[in-house]
């Protein structure tokens, strides 16, 4: 066992173009750490929900440049087995650590594979690369970006020529390109040969913002914003400058890339304590919302003034925000099919119903809203919005943080505010809560485990909820296609359980709808609704074994 390690590793080592991993890996090598070798080699990256993603280091488990070489040489063969000898590939990469030597390797690659290959001119967030590829009639693009990841990580996700990220049977199909790459000394690496775009396709995709808004909406709504040390800073005040709101004050900490993240555990709006800064800085700028991107800017994450929130602000959930943009969409005459997936609120089917709009379930990812035919609006509920489906077929973090403060400037002309509305929103069609239960782990197997238990012994009730029925999402629906997971309905209720695709957490998501009659019971209705997510939680954590 030591021996053959320690061969893989001598093997790795001779191939690695990177003198980093490499002195990595030798010194681990040199150290005998089996164990540590023993993870690194337990098998190879695979292709998940977004591409590639993992933690940096040498090994065929963990994100380096040689990973990406051979990641990027399977796209190459992919693309020339379906006749796209000499098509164009956009490449584009976020400020994470080695995400411009994986671009630039990835154009290496492209090029000498005889591809035409174009890359960003900087680091610039992910629907800017998303809208590209359509712009500019590529046949795939590649985006080097780990999005909320921890600092340690990288990724590597991959679009084909319509704009959306890659789905089955095409990951598989570039996944065995991938396996097939022989040595990379045959991997043909020139040192030039593509081109770096300049900010023409930044201004094109800027020019393109201004089109979710309505003309002569007011602009009013003042803003604190955080790119959460990313690259959305300069993307999203040139976007608000064009289209006239007032300039948002930043969040001075957080406004430039860094890809250490100094100032947040998880660089995610939605993990504990990453909006800190931000509501300190609008305590200071008493701005009528905060807005917030991730690192690679394609989710949006929206705070409101709350008097009865602890600090008078208050994080919207992504169901409340969806739920948002779609009334404020309808409000404005959309045409065309509202989409979610299966986690996210079923408020927004409940909102397209009354509209007489279509409605469509995905499964989760962008990678499958995106592909809804008629889409006019998709959204899900981890901050993902795609406002533009004709510009950006992807989740899109600017665009959706112009339509909000839209909405939040029409509602202060009358004096009122998103909150007020999705008061309305639960008057028209019941209150609908939601949350999650989420556990990140060490060992994967404990997320094999609770969803086998589940599967074994499924709960017939929860919170007192009776169980209405049981679904095995594994074995695929009439609407859906096979994916690992559950879905339970309640009296009121419902539940999904899945392992995520792009980190090591089980996921649960939960939603009550409690009927209200009048505003006078929108208290009840909210105590009544909390009650319930808690004991839903309880329950299932129990049911889980997590």
């Amino acid at each position: 066992m030591q021996h053959d390690l320690i061969a893989q590793a001598r093997t790795w080592l001779a191939e690695d173009p990177d003198p980093e991993t490499r002195a990595e890996l030798a010194a681990l090598v040199e150290a005998g750490d089996t164990q540590e070798l023993a993870a690194r080699f337990a098998g190879t990256l695979q292709f998940g929900t977004a591409g590639l993603r993992g933690e940096l280091g040498a090994g065929p488990m963990r994100m380096n440049r040689s990973v990406v070489i051979r990641a990027a040489a399977g796209l190459a063969a992919y693309l020339k087995a379906r006749g796209e000898e000499g098509g164009l590939v956009v490449i584009g990469y976020d400020a994470r650590y080695k995400s411009a030597d994986f671009a630039r390797d990835t154009a290496a690659v492209m090029t000498g594979a005889g591809l035409r290959a174009a890359v960003l001119p900087r680091p610039l967030p992910t629907p800017v690369l998303a809208y590209a590829i359509r712009h500019l009639g590529a046949v795939a693009g590649v985006e080097v970006t780990a999005s909320h990841n921890p600092p340690r990580d990288n990724g590597y996700k991959v679009y084909l020529g319509d704009g959306s990220q890659i789905v089955p049977p095409a990951d598989g199909e570039i996944a065995a390109a991938i396996a097939a790459v022989g040595p990379l000394a045959d991997v043909v690496r020139p040192e030039d040969g593509w081109q770096t775009l300049g900010e023409e396709v930044l201004e094109a995709y800027l020019a393109r913002t201004d089109a979710v808004l309505a003309a002569g909406s007011p602009r009013t709504a003042r803003t604190v914003y955080t790119a959460m040390h990313g690259v959305g800073t300069s993307v999203l005040t040139a976007a608000f400058a064009r289209a006239g709101f007032p300039e948002p004050v930043l969040v001075a900490e957080q406004a430039e890339p860094d890809p250490a993240f100094p100032t947040v555990a998880f660089p995610n709006p939605e993990e504990p304590g990453a909006m800190d800064l931000a509501f300190a800085t609008a305590r200071r700028a008493a701005p009528d919302l905060i807005i917030a991107n991730d690192p690679d800017a394609d989710r949006c994450a929206v705070a409101v003034p709350d008097t009865a929130a602890e600090g008078g602000w208050r994080m919207l959930r992504g169901d409340e925000v969806g739920a948002l943009l779609a009334a404020h969409l309808v409000e404005r005459g959309a045409s065309g099919v509202f989409a979610e997936s299966i986690v996210s609120s079923s408020l927004l089917g409940r909102i397209a119903e009354k509209a007489g709009l279509g409605y469509e379930e995905t499964l989760t990812g962008f990678k499958w809203i995106a592909r809804v035919d008629g889409l006019r609006y998709g959204y899900e509920e981890a901050l993902g919005y795609c406002v533009d489906p004709e510009g950006v077929r992807d989740k899109d973090g600017i665009t959706a943080a112009l339509l909000v403060a839209e909405l939040a400037s029409v509602l202060k002309e009358q004096g009122r505010t998103l909150l007020d509305l999705l008061d309305d929103l639960a008057l028209a069609h019941g209150l609908h809560a939601t949350d999650q239960l989420s556990v990140r782990v060490e060992d994967l197997s404990v997320i094999a485990d609770a969803m086998a238990r589940l599967r074994e012994q499924p709960p017939t009730a929860l919170a007192g909820l009776a169980v209405t029925s049981a679904e095995d999402l594994s074995q695929g629906t009439h609407r859906l296609p096979p994916t690992d997971g559950l879905r339970y309905h309640l009296e009121g209720a419902r539940v999904i359980v899945r392992p995520s695709g792009t980190e090591p957490k089980l996921k649960c998501y939960l939603e009550v709808v409690v009927p209200v009659a009048d505003a006078a019971g929108l208290p009840a209705a909210r105590a009544r609704g909390a009650e319930l997510l808690a004991g839903i939680k309880r329950d299932l954590a129990a049911a889980a074994g997590i």
